[in-house]
């Protein structure tokens, strides 16, 4: 069932952001309750924890990379990843009523309601599943990641002020389902989604084949391997060639053996991608990723920054897709809890780092040839996204899959030219050479 939501109210889910077009500032409510936009853009006119990443299966390369969110989302419906600012996100404000004895609900149930009153969409798993577990990580993990999705489709529609979001909810037949917002054609985004997916069944034998050759050993039951994983997972694309796309996913995964013997890993990351390089939002972006990965050791945003810069390469152009920003898989030391928290910081930090760099370019005036180079550039977007992607191509060559899910992330336009190539010194050719050769943008 597709529903379709307008401009949502704004809650304090976070506390800074781009106030207005070109402006930093603190965020309000007052703010998040007016449109930034407001003409068409184009118009002329700190508890560290101990080793984080450093266990065996955090130096591994990626097993299915940034589509797995997309790739399961098909497949097995999965999508991934987590937001927020430093604080816990508060969508809805807590009631200071109080309550007749006989209406009494329990702490947790209390909390749940309210958590769920602000989602897009209701849970996946049955609200009596998740009370029975609340401590368990699939718990965690689903509240998680739909309330970043919620979170981050009102920081959306607040910003084009225009467009609504479609809200498709879907169920997988082998187990599970997911919820799809996308947003097209608005004032400021030409596309957004937004899609989380929570699902259970049997790996394939092609994932547990990927799965064992990277050095798993996975001992299954008559060929059965139960697994469950769930995931946010974003791709943004403004109209506006001078405001850059943006990915994000984060995600958990669990594969149970034979034995009972269970495995669980995270990943995700987030990553930009400019038309024209502007070195104050490069800069704006990175350190916002440092600082949350800071919290929890100072190698790891370095490690997984250069992790980003070598997954996101187009090898055949030698060309990365961006500028970059952190990426890392099958994340697993040095325990679930600690592993949990740092996926929450990085997942808090996707609204600051992206939402200014927005409405700072919405309403910047832009010239013919600048859109023209803007679609050759989604133009490599989608080559990467086909041709590289270990996700997307995992998730296209397995029966079963769900094709739209997977191809949620490609731009409505792009564009291809025959030997195109930008003039020396120019600002086109000022963005190939980073994407040739990545800075450090915080030092």
């Amino acid at each position: 069932m597709a529903l379709h939501l307008g401009r949502m109210s704004a809650g304090p889910w976070w506390r800074a952001a781009r106030g207005g077009c070109g402006e930093l500032r603190a965020w309000s409510q007052r703010s998040a309750a007016e449109p930034i936009c407001r003409r068409p853009p184009g118009t002329h006119g700190t508890v560290q924890s101990r080793g984080l990443g450093h266990g065996r299966t955090a130096r591994g390369a990626p097993w299915l990379g940034t589509g797995l969110a997309a790739a399961l989302g098909g497949v097995a419906g999965l999508a991934a990843a987590a937001f927020g600012h430093v604080q816990r996100a508060e969508m809805v404000p807590k009631s200071s009523g109080a309550r007749s004895p006989s209406l009494e609900k329990p702490a947790e149930e209390d909390e749940l309601a309210r958590r769920c009153s602000g989602f897009m969409a209701a849970p996946v798993t049955d609200l009596r599943e998740l009370r029975r577990r609340p401590g368990d990580m699939k718990t965690k993990m689903e509240l998680l990641i739909l309330e970043t999705q919620a979170q981050v489709c009102q920081a959306l529609a607040q910003v084009d002020g225009v467009a609504s979001f479609s809200v498709d909810r879907w169920e997988r037949k082998e187990g599970g389902g997911g919820i799809s917002c996308i947003l097209q054609d608005g004032s400021v985004f030409e596309k957004a989604g937004v899609s989380i997916s929570v699902i259970h069944g049997n790996l394939s034998e092609e994932a547990a084949k990927q799965m064992r050759s990277r050095g798993r050993i996975l001992k299954s039951n008559d060929g059965k391997l139960p697994f469950t994983a769930m995931g946010v997972s974003s791709v943004i694309h403004p109209k506006n060639p001078h405001a850059p796309s943006f990915h994000f996913n984060y995600r958990y995964f669990e594969v149970e053996e034979a034995d009972g013997n269970k495995h669980w890993w995270f990943g995700g990351g987030c990553d930009l991608t400019p038309t024209y390089l502007n070195q104050e939002d490069a800069v704006h972006f990175h350190r916002t990723l440092k600082e949350a990965c800071d919290q929890h050791g100072p190698d790891l945003y370095p490690k997984f920054k250069k992790w980003c810069d070598d997954y996101f390469l187009i090898a055949h152009r030698g060309e990365r897709r961006g500028i970059g920003g952190i990426f890392f898989d099958d994340l697993a030391s040095p325990s679930k809890e600690e592993v949990f928290r740092f996926v929450q910081s990085c997942a808090q930090a996707v609204v600051p780092s992206y939402i200014p760099l927005v409405k700072k370019h919405c309403d910047d005036s832009f010239t013919p040839q600048e859109k023209l180079w803007q679609q050759l550039r989604r133009g490599r977007y989608v080559e990467f996204n086909l041709v590289y992607d270990r996700g997307t191509k995992f998730g296209l060559l397995t029966p079963g899959s769900r094709i739209e899910s997977i191809l949620m992330s490609l731009p409505l336009t792009a564009r291809w030219e025959y030997m195109h190539s930008p003039s020396e010194n120019s600002k086109e050719a000022e963005i190939l050479e980073v994407l040739r050769h990545p800075r450090d943008w915080v030092h």
